[in-house]
């Protein structure tokens, strides 16, 4: 059953991205999905926090994918700009599924089938202004109670 939450501005936005972070184990892949500026990159600009990360986060969308962190590395990949899973399994992704961190990949649909089972899902909506619907699915990656840890704002 998907966890259903709402932030209030970019920074609550951010925020949830860093207790995300927290409590996502190394080799856990984070799903993305949400229209142009839903608020992908700024939950992943929270998470890059927890890794280490002192440079601004912006979308790969030219790279492909940017890396984030020193001991414990943060991937994190944009789709947009490719036209579907063959093109991403062409460029070996596989290696970005590392135990040495985590990897976030924003347009996630457009590596359909590609993408390990066991992960955590992330839908992001727009909600007026600044206000983002933001629901999340674990299909196994996280332990037992990451809701709370998630509702927690420290």
């Amino acid at each position: 059953m998907p966890l259903e939450l709402v932030t209030q501005s970019p920074e609550e936005t951010e925020r949830l991205g860093g207790r995300l972070a927290r409590i996502l184990p190394d080799g856990a892949v984070v799903a993305l999905f949400g229209d142009l500026a839903a608020g992908k990159t700024c939950l992943v600009r929270g998470m890059s926090r927890m890794f280490g990360a002192s440079a601004s986060v912006h979308s790969p969308t030219f790279t492909l994918v940017n890396r984030y962190g020193r001991d414990r590395m943060l991937y994190h990949l944009d789709l947009y700009r490719l036209s579907g899973a063959e093109e991403l399994a062409d460029l070996g992704y596989e290696e970005l599924f590392e135990p040495d961190g985590v990897c976030v990949v924003e347009w996630a649909e457009r590596a359909d089938g590609l993408l390990p089972e066991r992960r955590v899902e992330v839908r992001i909506e727009h909600a007026g202004q600044d206000v983002r619907r933001i629901r999340m699915q674990n299909h196994g990656a996280l332990s037992t109670g990451w809701e709370d840890s998630l509702l927690r704002d420290e």
